[in-house]
């Protein structure tokens, strides 16, 4: 019994002097997660509690809130950051126009791609991909003010809650339509340019994961106006879809092809009648 009171209490105290330690990154993942919704919530009516309609003074007053949310939130991590707080939340602020309009246009190719979509409001409230685009739209823009570590909380979030894991550091472009969405996986220097639809099991990755490589592009391009449907996969830094491609399914794909391409998978696929 001693002798596992003292195993516990040397334990105790090496993880005590792990946690002084004053290199270590603090971040509250939780108030992260309410910044985020915090967004959704003045963006969308859709993802308020309340169904009172805001005036403009009253969304002037939310994003005040909104701005000292996030100042707040990037305080414990002030010394990564290349601009203050303040400015990097004054910035945020500042691009909010920009992120609803693009994600009006993100909703509208959804319910106008899909057959199953009977309103926009439906796509905003209901639809796993517009919710996990919508967080990468907001994570990439505090990745592109260089903030560390909270846009791969926010994005992680929606990959929790959706099955979709966009890293925020990939770029993509306008009217992006992801369809049922699980299992698809982004990698971080992929390139997606517009009016590009993904299926569910899409993987966008890279050919080598080696740790050397980090600082090169190492997944691939889609150009504009290409489908990708169910678990295609597309590696490679070098790899680009030209403009207007279709990629099958089960498809992988290692290197480019060019605009216009259709690239499809054939299996053989047996039936063969049950002895009685």
């Amino acid at each position: 019994m001693k002798r596992q009171q003292q195993t516990r209490a040397h334990f105790a105290l090496s993880l005590s002097q792990a946690h002084s330690n004053k290199t270590n990154i603090r971040i509250d993942r939780a108030r992260c997660q309410r910044f985020l919704t915090g967004c959704l919530s003045i963006l969308f009516p859709h993802y308020r509690s309340s169904q009172k309609h805001l005036s403009s003074k009253e969304i002037i007053k939310q994003l005040a809130l909104l701005e000292k949310e996030l100042r707040s939130t990037l305080t414990p991590i002030k010394d990564l950051l290349g601009q203050p707080p303040k400015i990097i939340a004054q910035l945020f602020i500042d691009s909010l126009p920009a992120i609803h309009q693009t994600l009006l246009n993100d909703a509208e190719a959804i319910f106008k791609g899909d057959p199953a979509a009977y309103s926009v409001d439906e796509v905003v409230i209901a639809y796993p991909g517009f919710f996990a685009i919508a967080a990468y739209r907001i994570a990439h823009t505090l990745h592109s003010f260089s903030v560390p570590i909270i846009p791969r909380i926010l994005s992680e979030y929606a990959h929790e809650h959706t099955g979709i894991d966009i890293h925020p550091a990939a770029t993509i472009g306008k009217s992006f339509f992801i369809d049922h969405g699980t299992g698809i996986v982004i990698g971080e220097t992929t390139v997606i340019k517009d009016n590009v639809k993904i299926y569910q099991g899409v993987t966008l990755g890279a050919l080598s994961v080696a740790k050397s490589k980090a600082n090169t592009k190492r997944h691939p391009t889609i150009e504009s106006d290409v489908v990708v449907y169910s678990n295609a996969t597309i590696l490679g830094g070098e790899t680009t879809i030209g403009k207007g491609s279709i990629i099958g399914g089960n498809v992988w794909l290692t290197k480019s092809v060019p605009a216009g391409s259709t690239v499809y998978h054939e299996s053989v696929v047996t039936v063969k009648a049950r002895k009685r």
